[in-house]
């Protein structure tokens, strides 16, 4: 059977702990590979081969730490397919949907090819009598990523493109369920002329998660995942004296408008809600409709759109979406809908059970389609994480708006309205991290930055984008002064600029 290994100091690199993880097939439900898992001393050993790689990374010019990225990127993008067909096979997403996984990965990459003009500092000639003041971001040093299953490429993409480009070297440790794209991202950025050392991957649980948090040569930790796993990363982190910035859940709601365009809107969400098995922090499983007419032909067109999805395997280039990655999500998911049930919300379309010819065994749910959610229903204040759409009814944009603002996730948010007031004065009201006006999964672009708000996110920095630079650098000021002649006298008090 396939095994992947850890990858330190440009080479592949076998666990001594004699503990594996199973990878799946999600598709047939099968054991495809084994990946071993890391004890501490595998973390350690994969922190001295950054350290090693340190001083000269970090003295290497932004310029050509730029052309390296700029290759990494090419080699990116010769490699799009290959690379999608592994995640798919491992997560369980279609190919397509892979494939923008990691075209989001290679848009991260392309804005950490600026580092020259990003990582430049400020400069005041003459802030005092023959004094310049100017600063300049220095790296951190050796930095740490650990990233979530659902986005095998874009998110370790997000995390170590920026902090690599800023002159750090990096430990990730990818998830346990799909950690073969990782590793094939740090063989192609060695094979673009990075440094052996410079990009690390390391495999593991929470042994090894906790090993990343309490070591002391770590300056800073990215992360993704729950916000319960998140809060414990973060203060952890901290605690250990790191920088930390850790996304956590979410739960995304599309506001539906009486002026809006239905048709477009369903389209829309159908695709946001569904996609990817809804295994998106940034999907969108809570439709909120103002007023009764509009909620009555919302889940009319939405509950039509749904029963015509089709669920296949993850190379049907037909299905619209695939399996979840594992069984105990599958069980998950559906017992999330079987709560939902006896909650007292209306199942219109019942997903679970879903099987197909020939993969009997998958890990597939159907879509799920729930109306007349409450607020106070166990089902809408959790994630779920899967293909289920949820309806909340409401009367008035305002009691619509409250609904996201009040929630204890504040990851994202989306408005389908034609009114463009009502869209800008939600988009300032909200209080909700990111927002989508007739756009259902506001993701921001490569050259923005992504984070959300509330339980979402613990931390003040977001990720990529100029506050990615921000967070994988610290900033130095300098103060000089060339005295001529006269010394002059001690000076007691503190100095001004008079």
């Amino acid at each position: 059977m396939r095994s992947v290994h850890h990858f330190i100091s440009g080479k592949s690199v076998e666990t001594a702990s004699g503990r594996f993880g199973d990878i799946y097939n999600p598709n047939t439900g099968e054991v495809q590979a084994k990946v071993g898992l890391a004890l501490d001393a595998e973390v350690d050993m994969a922190v001295e081969a950054a350290k090693a790689a340190l001083p000269g990374w970090m003295a290497t010019n932004p310029q050509r730490r730029a052309r390296i990225l700029f290759k990494f990127k090419d080699l990116l993008e010769q490699n799009i397919d290959e690379l999608a067909e592994l995640l798919s096979s491992e997560h369980g997403k279609v190919v397509a949907d892979s494939k923008g996984d990691v075209q989001r990965g290679i848009d991260v990459v392309e804005f950490a090819c600026g580092i020259p003009h990003l990582q430049k500092g400020e400069y005041t000639e003459g802030a005092g009598p023959g004094i310049d003041v100017y600063s300049m971001r220095q790296p951190l040093g050796v930095c740490a990523g650990i990233t979530p299953f659902n986005f095998p490429a874009m998110i370790p993409c997000w995390m170590f493109a920026v902090a690599i480009a800023c002159g750090n070297t990096f430990v990730l440790k990818p998830s346990e369920k799909d950690p073969s794209v990782p590793v094939r991202l740090a063989e192609l950025f060695l094979e673009a002329g990075a440094p052996e050392g410079v990009l690390n991957v390391v495999h593991g649980d929470k042994m090894s998660v906790d090993a990343i948090l309490k070591h002391p040569d770590i300056k800073a930790v990215s992360f993704v995942g729950s916000s319960d796993i998140a809060q414990y990363v973060y203060s952890t982190g901290t605690a250990h004296g790191k920088r930390v910035q850790a996304m956590g859940g979410a739960k995304n709601h599309g506001i539906i408008m009486p002026d809006c365009n239905m048709e477009q809107a369903v389209k829309d969400i159908v695709g946001a809600a569904y996609g990817s098995a809804g295994e998106r922090c940034m999907a969108l499983p809570v439709a909120v409709t103002v007023g009764k007419k509009t909620g009555d032909e919302f889940v009319e067109r939405m509950l039509e759109a749904a029963q015509n999805l089709k669920v296949g395997i993850s190379t049907d280039t037909d299905a619209h979406y695939g399996p979840v990655v594992s069984a105990a999500h599958k069980a998950k998911v559906e017992d999330y809908i079987r709560m939902g049930v006896e909650e007292g919300a209306e199942l219109k379309l019942d997903g679970r059970g879903h099987t197909l010819q020939g993969h009997e065994n998958g890990f597939f749910v159907g879509p799920s389609l729930f109306d007349h959610v409450k607020p106070d229903m166990r089902t809408y204040k959790e994630e779920i994480f899967g293909p289920v759409l949820q309806v909340v009814r409401a009367e008035t944009l305002e009691e619509a708006a409250a609904l996201p603002s009040n929630h204890q996730y504040g990851n994202g948010v989306a408005i389908f309205t034609s009114d463009g007031r009502a869209a800008r004065e939600f988009a300032a009201q909200v209080n909700v991290g990111m927002v989508g006006i007739n756009v259902p999964i506001p993701v921001p672009v490569s050259y923005h930055t992504f984070g959300g708000w509330k339980r979402s996110a613990f931390g003040d920095t977001n990720q990529h984008g100029p506050e990615g630079v921000k967070f994988w650098t610290k900033i130095k000021t300098v103060t000089q002064r060339w005295p001529e002649g006269d010394v002059g006298d001690q000076a007691f008090i503190i100095p001004t600029m008079q």
